[in-house]
């Protein structure tokens, strides 16, 4: 991919929101999702234009979308379809909605159409922009590997291996939600309170953040194939913000011998926007100069092109707000800043080492980055750095002081690409609010029916005590009473 007409800073659109230069989203922007109108709308493809969405199944139905897009991937509740056409057919949309939002006389038609082509962000409800079959997260943060290590393994802060491998596990796609959705405090063991007692069991007692960026997968590989380094940045669709939550006492105590799970499998969240690779062009950046000493990587994962462009320069922010807070009308405080550019290995690099044993990746699986923090102490990514493991608390301007997260606390991830002669674009806000421990909103109550039946089952299903004859959705029966 270059640069393009799409990344014109003299662009404007009648979309006058557009052009406010504060907004995350000007017509060099125009990011996917997933939105409906209201609650009980249907899912759909949308691009987010000022304070509005495009919604692309008007457009497609307008005959406005180029033939390479076809109707069932914008009419899809997930990316996966769109993403699986490929970088191509997603600049083909990306170059078709920029001229059907322009305000020169490329726009005159959909500006006619307006009415039945724009939706306010304000009254619509924004979803998971994918369904991903899989979740992997990277630690390709090397300021946050340092520092983390020092404090959860203190004997080996940085493993060996770190500069050689892309060091990653595979999380939970099933509880990655979108910005906005609740974050219940997990439970489970924790590290005995004295040695050789038994282990703690209850709510976790330092629930953390985690400033990542995540990437999508567009058109993946077969099984027993890999993805060339060079070719890698290729089967990337596009980047939203990621706070992968921590739960650090219940991850020091099960993280040996195989890694972090419960720790961190309860929740993942994601901005609802997904700024596609070709927007990002403008703010590429070369890949975090290695330290005289450090090893070259080996052929696999080394590429002169993907070092000279293939990091990127977003300036990441997080916000802070607790329930007092927001009951007394007080703004957010900003508790972290960092940059993208701060990580050790590059998207491209990620996707080539997560391949190389033949592992297929599929349209619309999401990989995080790892937490990205920066080497001074303003940059640190999660609370467990900014506050020394829990022993330097963190006051904030209204007298209250945070270790860890505290239930009634607000996070939000924000990033932001500037650079000289461009102009600038974000992601949105990715956010979550931590509640605590609740009973489920929907219990299921299956019984077996003897009386009716001599050689089978009848299982009654009751959500909220309604009962129905068919299964609840999986968004009613996987809360369980806790």
């Amino acid at each position: 991919m270059k640069l393009n007409e799409t990344h014109d800073p003299a662009r404007r659109s009648w979309v006058t929101s557009a052009n406010d230069t504060s907004s995350d989203f000007p017509i060099q922007n125009l990011p996917l999702g997933i939105f409906s109108e209201g609650a009980r709308g249907v899912p759909r493809v949308g691009m987010a234009i000022g304070d509005q969405i495009l919604d692309l199944t008007a457009a497609h139905e307008l005959g406005l979308l180029p033939k390479s897009v076809p109707v069932e991937a914008v009419r899809a509740q997930s990316l996966n379809l769109l993403f699986a056409l490929g970088q191509l057919t997603l600049h083909d949309l990306r170059k078709a909605a920029g001229s059907l939002l322009d305000s020169g006389p490329s726009g005159n038609i959909a500006r006619m159409q307006a009415a039945s082509l724009l939706k306010a962000q304000t009254s619509c409800q924004l979803h998971r922009p994918t369904a991903p079959s899989n979740y992997t997260d990277f630690y390709a943060g090397i300021h946050h590997a340092r520092a983390a290590g020092a404090q959860l393994t203190p004997d080996d802060p940085l493993p060996a291996n770190y500069k050689w491998v892309p060091i990653a596990y595979h999380g939970r796609a099933s509880s990655v939600h979108v910005s906005g959705a609740e974050v219940y405090r997990p439970i489970g063991q924790q590290p005995p309170k004295r040695p050789g007692a038994a282990p703690e069991f209850g709510p976790c007692e330092a629930l953390d953040l985690e400033l990542e960026m995540g990437f999508y997968i567009a058109a993946g590989n077969r099984q027993g194939t890999s993805i060339p380094i060079d070719r890698a940045a290729d089967h990337i669709a596009g980047f939203s913000l990621l706070n992968d939550w921590s739960a650090r006492d219940v991850q020091r105590w099960e993280m040996f011998p195989l890694g972090p799970f419960l720790s961190k499998s309860f929740a993942t969240s994601v901005s609802a926007w997904v700024v596609t690779a070709e927007a990002l062009l403008p703010f590429r950046a070369p890949a975090l100069q290695r330290p005289d000493g450090d090893p070259t990587p080996l052929p696999y994962l080394f590429n002169r092109q993907d070092q000279a462009d293939g990091g990127i320069d977003v300036a990441l922010r997080v916000l802070l707000s607790t329930s007092k807070m927001r009951a007394a009308a007080e703004v957010p405080v900003e508790i972290i800043v960092s940059n993208a550019r701060y990580l050790y290995w590059t998207p491209a690099q990620m996707v080539a080492h997560h391949t190389i044993n033949g592992c297929n990746l599929l349209p619309g699986d999401l990989i995080g980055t790892g937490t990205i923090s920066g080497p001074t102490d303003a940059e640190l990514g999660s609370m467990l750095e900014l506050t020394v493991g829990a022993t330097r608390p963190v006051t904030l301007p209204n007298g209250e002081r945070r270790t860890f997260l505290l239930d009634g606390d607000q996070i939000t991830l924000l990033g932001r690409c500037e650079r000289a002669g461009f102009v600038p674009i974000g992601f949105g806000a990715c956010s979550g609010t931590i509640v605590g421990i609740q009973e489920a909103e929907a219990e299921i109550e299956i019984r077996e029916d003897v009386d009716r039946f001599t050689d089978k089952s009848e299982v009654v299903y009751t959500v909220d005590g309604d009962p129905g004859a068919a299964p609840p959705p999986a968004d009613k029966c996987v809360t369980l009473a806790r």
